[in-house]
């Protein structure tokens, strides 16, 4: 089969246009389209339905797309790899996370990391979703339970909780809840109990619930509920590795807290050769041995 032809597709079909997929390759839509047509005979079948508004894969464009991808991933791994020197770490490495942990606590250290290989390419996705790393979804993964995907390298970072927090200038003028039956003269702030969160903290969230609260916020994400307790809008459920960054923030009731959460920094195992990922390991690891250090001198004051 030919890769040329297989290459304008997978273009084609990523755009959904010959246009813009010309545009990418710097063909023209006539040429473009010629290549599509050659494939199609080739194959003896359609691979696109054509309308006015673009183009959409039929079945068995849908077949060859999902081999293109995968090929097209493997190309990538192959290429990261042969880039891979002894002596220095660049080139593009894609991250996962969720959105609480990447804005709140992986974002803001990066310029350590920039700082010590500038030439390094962090593609930063942060989404609640499970990327597939032995498909290439991403590079490495940091998440909040262990990796069920098989064929990963893991390794448990640290264990994290979710405890409730306040500004100082909230607690002075509401007052400082000593018992969980005093939640019901204060607002919560928290995830709401439908959006993907970690269980220890909606178990948290329907505890504190039992309890006749008085008024609530809800928001989607971690940074959302961090904004509105620094804003003396109330007491928030917050994951504890933001106290390093904010240690400003008061911990209410730090006898009502959630189970341990694990988290995880996991990569496929074709990568464990890697000098980029090893760069960024060692680096996260760096990071949490200091997190950890100020925990204990806090806890120890």
């Amino acid at each position: 089969m030919d890769w040329d032809k297989l290459r304008i597709f997978h273009a084609v079909a990523d755009a959904g246009s010959l246009t813009h997929a010309g545009d990418k390759l710097n063909l023209s839509q006539s040429a473009v389209s010629r290549q599509i047509r050659g494939l199609e005979e080739q194959l003896n079948t359609n691979l696109f339905h054509r309308h006015a508004r673009g183009l959409i894969l039929t079945e068995q464009g849908e077949l060859l797309f999902d081999a293109t991808v995968a090929m097209s991933k493997r190309l990538d791994t192959a290429a990261a790899r042969i880039r891979d020197s002894e002596e220095e770490v660049f080139g593009e490495l894609r991250v996962t996370t969720t959105t609480g942990f990447g804005t709140l606590w992986l974002a803001p250290r990066l310029p350590k990391l920039y700082e010590k290989y500038p030439d390094l390419k962090v593609d930063l996705m942060l989404e609640e979703r499970v990327l597939d790393l032995p498909m290439r979804e991403a590079d490495v993964a940091i998440r909040m339970k262990e990796p069920s995907q098989a064929d990963l390298v893991r390794k448990k970072l640290m264990m994290i909780k979710m405890c409730m927090y306040a500004s100082p200038a909230y607690l002075a003028a509401n007052g400082t809840p000593q018992r969980l039956e005093d939640m019901s003269d204060h607002r919560l702030i928290c995830q709401n109990t439908d959006s993907n969160q970690v269980h220890a903290g909606l178990n948290l969230i329907q505890q504190l619930m039992m309890h006749d609260v008085r008024s609530m916020l809800t928001v989607n994400n971690y940074f959302g509920v961090l904004q509105a307790v620094i804003n003396n809008l109330g007491i928030g459920v917050l994951p504890d590795y933001l106290i390093q960054d904010f240690p400003d923030l008061v911990q209410v009731l730090p006898e009502t807290e959630s189970a341990d959460v694990p988290v995880f920094l996991a990569y496929p195992e074709e990568l464990r050769s890697s000098k980029r990922v090893a760069a960024f390991k060692d680096f996260v690891q760096d990071e949490i041995i200091t997190h950890r250090k100020l925990l204990r001198e806090k806890e120890s004051r």
